[in-house]
């Protein structure tokens, strides 16, 4: 059976609007925890410490868990110590050589799909802006709700602002953002991997399992959602 009817805004617009996680869905790895690595590897944080952490909050996260604010705490940290422009120096090696990997030919190709049926694309994400919205555009994805910071003469503080984009809080914000664009539409597709992201899956009117986790594909397959691989 499928959903009833969703629960969002309509577009007035004809065009459908593609929602996509980014982390495991459109690309094969975590870009938060890689980031952690990153760092570590780096030097820029005590490594035994960091690492075992790292590790920890992103297997609460893999088993829908995660204390979110406990987690941002953490790793937000190590940015309020490094002025940005030199973050954004260490963020385009990031790029280069943990991100390019990860990106998925299939993905690419999904993403296309619906910029060519002229639908709007959007990236939800639970990952912080710094990380992600660079990654987002190298996908041509300009248009991303993330978890923002807050930013102060060149540094950031460590404080979140506004709501996190993490379970329920993904549908807060995305209802926000609807509100902020006036428009409406009845066409919604959102594309994700984990359970995390079952609020606003339920949400949307054309919820898509991508390489699933298996709590999430024991409710997609439940609720006969679409079911689908992005990896090679």
């Amino acid at each position: 059976m499928r959903l009833t009817q969703p629960k969002l805004f309509n577009w007035t617009s004809s065009m459908a609007l593609a929602i996509f996680d980014l982390d495991n869905t459109l690309i094969a790895g975590d870009s938060d925890h890689g980031w952690g690595e990153f760092m570590v590897k780096k030097h820029l944080v005590d490594p035994q410490h960091y690492q075992q952490m790292n590790d920890q909050f992103y297997a609460d996260y893999e088993a829908g868990c995660l204390d979110i604010f406990a987690y941002l705490e953490f790793s937000l940290e190590p940015l309020t110590t490094i002025p940005r422009q030199e973050l954004d120096q260490l963020h385009q090696e990031f790029m280069a050589r943990v991100i390019e990997p990860l990106k998925l030919r299939k993905a690419e190709q999904l993403i296309n799909a619906h910029r060519e049926a002229g639908d709007r694309l959007l990236v939800i994400t639970s990952t912080h802006r710094f990380i992600v919205e660079p990654i987002c555009q190298s996908l041509g994805i300009d248009e991303v709700i993330a978890t923002d910071l807050e930013e102060i003469n060149g540094r950031f503080t460590g404080k979140v602002m506004g709501t996190p984009t993490f379970k329920e809080g993904k549908v807060t914000r995305f209802n926000q953002w609807l509100k902020e664009q006036g428009e409406m539409n009845d066409q919604t597709y959102f594309y994700s991997d984990s359970i995390n992201d079952l609020p606003l899956l339920l949400e949307v009117s054309n919820p898509v399992a991508v390489d699933p986790d298996p709590a999430l594909r024991a409710q997609a397959e439940s609720r006969n959602w679409k079911i689908i691989s992005l990896r090679d």
